[in-house]
């Protein structure tokens, strides 16, 4: 929530905020087509956004994690469009959107903050079509672990040691890339001394290498 506004304001926002609601890893907190009515702060845990391809196959279309607002995708028709599923145990705030518009009517700084939020999160489908579409396996693996380390890092957690909370292969469906393509470029990257990797655990080494590979010079 924006820091500039009232103690009035807030306690109003307050009244607004669902209860806490736990999410169990692997539960799904919304389906795809299912009628929109809130958005979610992710308190702690993370989600993984999905669609389901006509083959079967889940299509990832994006991560979040605590301090993100996730629902975004069911503004524009009402719906949902796509799954969110929590990646491990999470805590979420459900916040009606009919009445987060209503007070944002009468509370300017909580409006632009809303507009703010969803400006974000266009910036962000932009910049994975980007990613997907003009992109190497190499520049796109190392676009996801530096934008993984500033989100962490933006909530105070360090920018060089990342816990991934989702698999290998869905990593691969969100950048576009086969499970051999990522397991080779991670290995790749620990080859030239860029990254340390233990199962889950990556250690950044060299942020600057990573920079260079999406933007050489």
């Amino acid at each position: 929530m924006p820091v500039d506004l009232s103690q009035e304001d807030l306690d109003r926002i307050d009244r607004v905020i669902g209860a806490r609601r736990k999410i169990k890893r692997g539960e799904t907190l919304y389906h795809n087509g299912e009628k929109f009515s809130n958005l979610y702060a992710i308190r702690t845990g993370f989600f993984k956004t999905c669609i389901t391809s006509e083959d079967g196959r889940d299509q990832v279309t994006g991560f979040q994690m605590a301090g993100e607002v996730i629902g975004l995708d069911g503004i524009v028709h009402d719906h949902h469009t796509c799954d969110a599923i929590a990646l491990e145990d999470a805590e979420i705030c459900a916040m009606p959107f009919a009445q987060i518009e209503d007070l944002s009517r009468e509370v300017n700084s909580l409006q632009h903050h809303v507009h703010k939020i969803m400006s974000r999160e266009i910036v962000r489908e932009h910049g994975v079509m980007l990613l997907l579409g003009s992109m190497r396996a190499e520049e796109r693996l190392a676009a996801f672990l530096l934008n993984l380390a500033q989100r962490l890092h933006a909530r105070g957690f360090s920018k060089s040691e990342l816990v991934l909370r989702m698999t290998r292969e869905e990593i691969g469906s969100f950048l576009g890339l086969k499970l051999e393509t990522i397991s080779r470029t991670f290995s790749k990257f620990v080859d030239d001394g860029i990254v340390d990797v233990k199962q889950r655990h990556v250690h950044i080494l060299n942020t600057q290498a990573l920079q260079e590979i999406v933007n050489p010079k």
